[in-house]
């Protein structure tokens, strides 16, 4: 990876590509300082911190604080992740979309420019219900129809900002914008989170046992980003062979290849599709000022929030972490699922004369490639488990309280290793277009 940093730097192109991505970035960490006009920032915080419990800390986490501080960028990219998805999943259930998806470069920029659309739609429903919501609690000072429509255009046009600079760093820069936009948020909030580890375990402490918490704290990141790393890298290679074949008077074929089946096939999608499910009831609960009190419906919401899971003083409120996991092995059985067709793969193979060693061709290829899919979906979701747990047995039973999870780790992880490819592809097309103009 060092390597490939230094290379980009002794290429002008490279370099100049770095830069621009550093300037997009200084604009993303600027605006998310820049408070919404007709909002206090202060009084927002502080109901932040004292009534929401993490009923929105996930949401925070994704937007680099920017939704604690009520800046213009307080939405973020969340609206674009949320429409792609909604597009991944409409693309497999609308022929129309699915036409387009297969219209290739024509049909993808069709269906970009609709994700846009909706993006802007969902970040416009947000911000309403934003301003409604907080409005109705008096967290907007002097609330009013044209404030809240100043907020409302505010939120909403910040939104489509930064789905704007990921696509120009994908354009202009490295590449991989959107996932850079979420990832230097998230990156954002980890000098708090140090920050908090080190006033709650190191500070006050004798040496020996703020030394002893110190190397605790960092093998436990370590571990979580080892296994990030296995899951990210692990992968079931099935070997197919293709049968030779005549075309004119050469013989054609009798190569061999495989096809590369992902353990973690979904990515970190199983987490935040189960964490905004989770936190969705909470979310609605505070719009509506519901989140305390007592009864069921109280002892629910408390069950459903992960500040609450591996508490040993309140374990019976770790039910809700049995149903996030649940929830995260059934989002990647599920998503795997409308992203990956075995009888299509299976269909392709045929046609190109190919054949898994042992495995019929057809329909019996077809069984073979499911019932391997379903092992090693099953193994990678078990270790995205594993991965996401760790932080919340430790913010639990230690009460670290920190915002950063494993969610966050695997984004990070997987995003810097997307982007060091991308460099390294984009070096490598610049090596062989510098060899073919000799």
């Amino acid at each position: 990876m060092f390597e490939t940093l230094k290379s980009v730097f002794r290429v002008k192109e490279m370099r100049r590509k770095f830069l621009y991505l550093l300037f997009m970035i200084l604009i993303i960490r600027i605006g998310s300082q820049l408070p919404v006009p007709g909002v206090d920032s202060d009084f927002f915080k502080e109901w932040f911190e004292s009534n929401t419990g993490d009923a929105f800390n996930f949401f925070d986490a994704f937007t680099g604080g920017s939704f604690q501080e009520m800046s213009i960028f307080a939405l973020n990219i969340t609206p674009y992740i949320t429409s792609s998805i909604i597009m991944q999943l409409l693309t497999i259930a609308i022929p129309a979309l699915e036409e387009m998806h297969r219209d290739g470069e024509e049909g993808r920029k069709k269906i970009t420019a609709i994700t846009r659309y909706v993006t802007v739609g969902l970040a416009l429903f947000e911000s309403i219900a934003m301003a409604i919501g907080f409005g109705n609690q008096g967290l907007i000072p002097d609330m009013n129809i044209q404030k809240a429509i100043v907020v409302v255009a505010t939120l909403t046009a910040g939104s489509a900002m930064l789905m704007w600079i990921g696509e120009r760093i994908t354009e202009k820069g490295i590449g991989n914008g959107i996932s850079i936009v979420l990832t230097v948020n998230i990156v954002s909030g980890i000098p708090s989170d140090m920050s908090l580890l080190y006033e709650n375990f190191i500070q006050g402490k004798t040496v020996a046992r703020g030394m002893l918490a110190a190397v605790i704290i960092a093998a436990i990141i370590v571990l979580v980003i080892v296994l990030v790393l296995i899951l990210n890298g692990a992968e079931r290679r099935i070997p197919v062979q293709y049968s030779k074949k005549m075309v004119g008077r050469k013989m054609m074929g009798g190569n061999s290849s495989n096809i590369p089946l992902k353990v973690n096939t979904a990515g970190v999608i199983p987490v935040i599709f189960a964490s905004s499910i989770m936190s969705f009831p909470a979310i609605i609960a505070q719009f509506l000022g519901k989140s305390s009190g007592t009864g069921i419906g109280y002892e629910i919401m408390r069950g459903l929030s992960s500040s609450n899971w591996c508490d040993p003083s309140n374990l019976q409120y770790s039910w809700g972490l049995i149903l996030y996991i649940v929830l995260c092995v059934f989002f990647a059985y599920f998503y795997t699922s409308i992203t990956f067709n075995p009888l299509e793969v299976a269909d392709n193979i045929k046609k190109q004369g190919g054949f898994i060693p042992g495995i019929r061709p057809g329909k019996p290829t077809s069984d073979y490639l499911t019932k391997i899919l379903n092992y090693i979906v099953f193994i990678g979701a078990v270790g995205l488990v594993i991965v996401v747990v760790i932080p919340f047995f430790f913010n639990g039973v230690f009460n670290a309280n920190i915002s950063m999870g494993g969610t966050s780790i695997i984004i990070i992880v997987g995003v810097i290793l997307e982007t060091v490819k991308q460099a390294e592809s984009q070096l490598l097309v610049r090596n062989y277009k510098g060899f073919l103009n000799v």
